[in-house]
């Protein structure tokens, strides 16, 4: 459902992205791991198409993620569950169907709020919303125009247990019904239940990809071994082999690798967003 080829990121002199490629499948969850600036928050803003990729393809279905058509086939939940604090809930869903053109919305996004807990808080401001209730209302969102593909920048950061053990029953239920989902997560223990392969990113780069028993295959660990020391040992070893070869490399490469790279003009989307009260932030 979705390919990343060969994809690069570069802020002015610092490449966030370099050349990473991976794929997503129908029916999947892949937990996109990495320390913090690893690039994965990166990632996920250029598949969206909220930073212009300096360069590779990103494609959906075979076709590439500018196509106004393939848009409606990815959704995002964002890390921090902002809302429109004078909007209900239902408003919020109305501004998607609107936002989408969507046509005999009402029953669908009804039964999304009933499958979430939210229906008895339609009516309810986003300024009286709690965490775990705003990262629900993203989430209705997101599956109202019934995205194959599904991205997840650290959903479960700041939710109580009880949030987290229902969204990630929801997460289940997504990938029973077909869809592929991308999640990044510091959580570890909840990629051990919930994902079927994990990408390790570090520094731009993609380490390692693949299920936790092709994993601990590759670094000789036993069938034991924890997710949390696949991924500490990942990163050693990759990081280790990175510097061998970049010493190996030649002088016009090394010397290419230090000069500063002029990127792109920052677009408008690539700013900060404003305000959730504020009417100019996009979904």
């Amino acid at each position: 459902m979705l390919e990343v080829r060969n994809l690069v990121k570069r802020f002015g002199a610092v490449q966030a992205l370099k050349g990473i490629s991976f794929c997503l499948y129908p029916g999947e969850i892949v937990a996109l791991l990495g320390p913090n600036g690893a690039g994965k928050t990166t990632t996920i803003r250029c598949i969206m198409g909220l930073n212009r990729p300096t360069a590779g393809t990103v494609l959906v279905e075979g076709r590439p993620h500018t196509d106004p058509a393939v848009r409606m086939k990815v959704g995002l939940v964002p890390e921090i569950p902002t809302v429109y604090g004078l909007l209900t809930v239902w408003e919020h869903l109305r501004f998607v169907a609107l936002a989408y053109r969507l046509r005999e919305w009402e029953a669908r996004a009804q039964r999304l709020l009933q499958e979430l807990d939210l229906w008895e808080k339609r009516n309810s401001l986003g300024n009286a919303l709690s965490k775990g209730m705003k990262q629900k209302v993203l989430l209705s969102m997101v599956l109202l125009h019934e995205p194959d593909v599904v991205l997840m920048d650290e959903p479960l950061t700041g939710l109580d247990p009880q949030a987290q053990r229902e969204f990630k029953q929801y997460v289940l239920d997504l990938r029973a019904g077909g869809h592929a989902i991308l999640m990044s997560t510091h959580m570890l223990d909840t990629v051990e239940r919930l994902c079927d392969r994990a990408l390790v990113l570090k520094q731009g780069t993609l380490l390692a990809e693949g299920s936790l028993d092709s994993l601990r295959a590759r670094f000789h660990l036993p069938s034991s071994t924890p997710l949390e020391d696949i991924f500490l040992e990942a990163t050693r070893a990759e990081a280790t082999g990175a510097e061998a070869t970049s010493a190996e490399a030649t002088g016009v490469e090394a010397t290419s690798a230090e000069e500063p790279v002029p990127g792109p003009a920052p677009t408008q989307a690539e700013q900060p967003p404003q305000e959730p009260g504020g009417r100019k932030e996009g979904r």
